[in-house]
């Protein structure tokens, strides 16, 4: 059901749209806590170990445990409304880009829509025009998931606009470098491993077992989340370094604050002073936290999909024995 497939029932744009918001949305509930923490983790510039003196955080329990003391429950979902902005805008963006580029190259290549070479470059260029289209959101919810107590930002429009009249419309955009340069790969690789491993299940899997198709959508997809990530997760570091420059007095209280004049400047400062490391702090809750999404998103998406298919082809066999 993820891209065109001419053999199959296909999804229309406004149905891929509905499916892909949806999908978004309800897997943000679920996985806002870890991301949560993993930008704790990222931002934070003392090694993550309880030998170091100076770290707010040494690991996921740790974290989770203080978090809670010094802020409570809420705190793990700090920032949920715009990141449910972010999830339902970039769902609906990307799964429609996917589908509607699929098809294009089935209609207009040589090249077999259901290819996993076909499914990274139309994941990768899907995921860039969903990321320009919200950036802003995600730089909005980066700095709500950030901040500590006393609060900067007291709702959205209160951080929209201080961040507007303070440092101007660019800000929204801090990150959009490593982000689009590092969200290509991410997502192609999630596209086509979810490809591939959809077929090697139908390869491993005889066809009488076939019947839990959904676990099945919602392993591959969090075997998909893992390797993308590992293999793209130091730009999502820079990117969350970069989102929260000019906003460094609201980090005081998480212990040491750096500047960075850019994504070359941000990549030299973390070399010199944390090391090969540092490019992987936050890493441990991130590939929990792709796992789950990533699945999640396949998951509802190939349900929802399914669903509004099922409802499509109810309609119409009620109009014709209407």
């Amino acid at each position: 059901m993820v891209g065109y497939d001419p053999e199959a029932t296909s999804v229309s744009s406004t149905e891929a749209a509905i499916a892909g918001s949806a999908s978004g949305l309800v897997t943000r509930v679920f996985i806002s806590p870890l991301d949560v923490i993993k930008i704790r983790f990222q931002l934070q510039i003392e090694q993550l170990s309880s030998r170091h003196p100076g770290a707010k955080y040494h690991g996921i329990l740790q974290a989770v445990q203080c978090i809670f003391r010094e802020e409570g429950v809420v705190a793990f979902w700090k920032g949920h409304v715009p990141a449910q902005l972010l999830s339902v805008g970039y769902g609906a963006v990307q799964f429609v880009a996917f589908e509607g580029l699929t098809k294009l190259v089935h209609n207009v290549t040589s090249y077999n829509a259901r290819d996993p070479f076909v499914h990274f470059i139309c994941g990768g260029l899907a995921a860039c025009t969903a990321t320009v289209a919200v950036q802003p959101v995600d730089t909005l919810r980066t700095r709500f998931a950030a901040q500590g107590e006393p609060k900067t930002y007291h709702n959205l429009r209160h951080a929209v606009v201080t961040m507007y009249q303070t440092e101007g419309p660019r800000t929204f955009y801090r990150g959009l470098t490593p982000t689009i340069v590092a969200v290509f790969p991410y997502a192609g690789l999630q596209f086509s491993f979810y490809n591939i491993l959809q077929r090697f299940s139908e390869w491993v899997i005889p066809a009488e077992g076939k019947k839990g198709g959904n676990i099945k959508n919602l392993v591959c997809g969090s075997c998909a989340g893992i390797i993308s990530k590992t293999l793209t997760y130091p730009f999502d570091l820079f990117k969350k370094r970069l989102q929260v420059g000019g906003f460094e007095h609201a980090r005081a209280a998480f212990g040491q604050v750096r500047r960075y004049r850019g994504l070359r400047d941000c990549i030299r400062q973390v070399m010199q002073e944390e090391g090969p490391g540092g490019f992987f702090k936050g890493l441990s809750p991130s590939l929990v936290k792709a796992a789950v999404s990533t699945g999640l998103i396949f998951f509802w998406y190939e349900l929802f999909c399914s669903l509004l298919c099922a409802m499509r082809n109810t309609d119409s066999a009620t109009r014709k024995e209407g």
